[in-house]
């Protein structure tokens, strides 16, 4: 990969995205099971765009 340069006169900013106080703990509460065991935590799976989208369908009968 190589290395983009900034065109003269213009500055990227990336600004952070500001967490809620249940996203932090949650984001503790990964990184504190991380250290304990050396594993991911188990996570429920966000549905995919197909079943989300044929969901939709067969409830707008």
């Amino acid at each position: 990969m190589g290395h983009i340069k900034e065109p003269s006169g213009v500055d990227f900013f990336v600004d952070p995205t500001p967490l809620s106080k249940e996203d932090r703990q949650q984001i503790s509460e990964l990184i504190a099971y991380y250290k304990r065991t050396g594993k991911k935590m188990p996570t429920a799976k966000a549905a995919s765009r197909k079943s989300v989208a044929r969901k939709r369908k067969t409830s707008v009968v």
